[in-house]
């Protein structure tokens, strides 16, 4: 069976995607940051959420995910938004990261996403914006 291609993207079991909005600069410096200490064998693709490869992705999401502002992890096939997703993010990196994933995991979901919102709330007063997206595209 040949993988699905969305947007000029090959979807596949092996490459997971995040979704970032391009003019954050907090976003910038966690894809920077992320793609720098990825695990053995880790391996995720990086799009601005409004460029046309990540709206296709996007409206593949499920409605309530899609009217939904903030990040998006396509991972296994399978879609993540805020505290969710950032906290999966986690599972790329190498092995001193990834084990706070459970720990992180125990906080419940509303109480994370609370978190998530205040922070996505006031990161462009906190993260000057960049000039141009820098995070690897590939």
């Amino acid at each position: 069976m040949a993988n699905p291609t969305i947007g000029g993207i090959r979807m596949n079991a092996n490459r997971d995607f995040l979704l970032l909005d391009g003019d954050c600069g907090l976003c910038n410096k966690l894809a920077v940051f992320l793609d720098k200490r990825l695990g053995k064998d880790k391996d995720i693709a990086y799009r601005p959420i409004l460029s046309e490869e990540g709206q296709e992705l996007v409206v593949t999401f499920p409605q309530k995910q899609q009217d939904a502002d903030t990040v998006y992890l396509l991972r296994n096939g399978k879609s993540y938004i805020r505290s969710a997703a950032g906290i999966r993010c986690l599972l790329y990196m190498k092995w001193y990261y990834r084990m706070w994933f459970p720990m992180l995991w125990l906080i419940p979901l509303p109480i994370r996403d609370v978190g998530y919102r205040i922070i996505a709330k006031y990161r462009h007063k906190i993260f000057k914006k960049p000039k141009t997206c820098l995070f690897r595209i590939d």
